[in-house]
């Protein structure tokens, strides 16, 4: 397998990656009106530790636990800043 062979299959894998993420922000869309409605703060410490510890709990190759872990927190922060942006814009 050449390099160029290994990064076409690394875009096909972002390509994916966007459709699944982009999936994930209508969901956070969702919780933002949800939290809007009810008052409910953006960060929940309990929730996103449960996330994480599911994550880390699925990753099979265990060397790459970490830097999962690790994106999916970033993913949770960025997300979290989205709905922080968004619940601002509706005050």
């Amino acid at each position: 397998m050449d390099l160029e062979h290994i990064r076409q299959e690394i875009d096909q894998v972002d390509q994916d990656l966007v459709a699944l993420l982009e999936k994930r922000m209508q969901l956070v869309t969702q919780v933002t009106a949800y939290k809007k409605a009810i008052g409910k703060a953006v960060l929940d410490s309990k929730r996103e530790l449960a996330v994480l510890e599911k994550v880390a709990s699925r990753v099979q190759d265990k060397d790459f636990e970490k830097a999962i872990v690790r994106t999916f927190a970033d993913m949770m922060a960025a997300s979290r800043a989205y709905q922080e942006e968004h619940l601002s814009d509706d005050k």
